[in-house]
């Protein structure tokens, strides 16, 4: 990976301090609304409590926001003439991908971190393998989200697709067990959905695979495979789609 790029990328970002400030403020506000502003935060939820739970599913909606949206301007990018430039570079295209992930992980911090920060101020508790491993399965699958960005934005090579990409993403979260507990038909499709993996594997460490139901019981138990098999095939499409994508527009420029 070419490290003197990403740097200049790091640069430029820490540069937009609007998107910066979204980026950490509005998945804290969703914290703090779904969790810490409700009264069942403090039971019991597996190997933690509820306000955790919560915690750390707001902590990845937060690093897949960010991380669709690095990927989403890097196709804004190749779409403005970026990809012309970068040809003439020795910079290949699995490398510019590379790049674009790891960028998207760096900027996924930012929310992790202030959402870390205000559940340890307001009650959040559990374990500390719980606390660490779901943490780090934030920041350890958000790269992921980077490439869906990229391939949506690419794809269909309008900043209209690009702008699309957050509502995209709340109708994801839905799907992917985040806001509401889904059970039934919808559990069943749920689960071949991409964000579905991610914060399940992310909640693992917390509820051991339990899926509470919308009476507070539970709806099903996921072993460990399911949510690796959904993420790891995931990050496999993803990636072909979008070093196939890149090159394609490389040889359109």
């Amino acid at each position: 990976m070419n490290t003197t790029y990403l740097g200049l990328e790091l640069k430029r970002f820490a540069r937009d301090r609007v998107t910066l400030f979204f980026v950490a403020i509005l998945p804290a506000f969703f914290y703090l609304i779904f969790g810490v502003a409700q009264d069942f935060g403090s039971e019991s939820a597996g190997n933690g409590n509820v306000a955790l739970y919560i915690m750390v599913s707001m902590a990845a909606y937060g690093a897949v926001t960010a991380t669709t949206g690095i990927g989403g301007a890097a196709a804004v990018e190749r779409m403005q003439g970026w990809g012309r430039q970068l040809g003439l570079t020795p910079l290949r295209d699995s490398g510019y991908v590379a790049v674009k992930a790891t960028l998207a992980v760096l900027v996924a911090l930012i929310p992790v971190s202030v959402i870390a920060v205000l559940g340890i101020l307001t009650g959040a508790a559990g374990t500390a393998a719980a606390w660490g491993l779901s943490l780090l399965g934030v920041l350890a699958g958000a790269w992921v989200f980077a490439l869906f960005g990229l391939v949506v934005g690419l794809a269909f090579r309008t900043e209209g697709a690009v702008n699309a990409i957050g509502g995209i993403v709340v109708v994801l979260g839905f799907l992917g067990n985040i806001f509401i507990p889904l059970s039934g038909t919808l559990l069943d499709i749920a689960r071949f959905t991409p964000l579905y993996g991610y914060v399940s594997l992310v909640r693992y460490p917390i509820t051991e695979g339990a899926l509470p139901d919308s009476s507070g019981g539970t709806a099903a138990v996921d072993p460990l495979w399911l949510p690796l098999l959904n993420l790891g095939a995931w990050a496999l499409i993803l990636g072909l789609l979008a070093t196939w994508l890149v090159r394609r527009g490389r040889g359109r420029q």
